[in-house]
């Protein structure tokens, strides 16, 4: 793992005992098998939905995207805001929303199955 990553463990203490996977040149990161972040590059991502996104977009918080057959590919990640990297309370906080988000994608996804 990078130093970020171990720094993220400590950081989401208080929402849980997170762990970061390594995937596609990042790592995602879960709490009880549910992936609710992304970090690429150092740079954290959350997962967001229409219920939360304008939280990102207020401010001014790009969406991740990747490039598949030289086309952008958005996903319903967005950067996690600067300030919560330092406090471990607004980290919790923003984590269960993004966790909630993962949670009823999973649930959605099951349905269909």
């Amino acid at each position: 793992m990078s130093e970020f990553t171990d720094y993220l463990s400590e950081l989401f203490s208080d929402f849980g005992q997170v762990k970061a996977r390594k995937m596609f040149g990042g790592y995602g990161i879960y709490l009880e098998e549910i992936m609710f972040g992304l970090v690429v590059e150092d740079c954290l991502y959350l997962k967001a939905d229409a219920s939360n996104v304008d939280q990102f977009e207020a401010r001014n918080l790009c969406p991740f995207f990747y490039h598949k057959a030289g086309k952008p590919i958005k996903l319903s990640y967005y950067q996690a805001p600067s300030e919560i990297l330092d406090d471990p309370e607004e980290a919790a906080i923003w984590a269960r929303r993004s966790y909630a988000i993962s949670m009823s994608t999973r649930k959605t996804k099951r349905k269909k199955s």
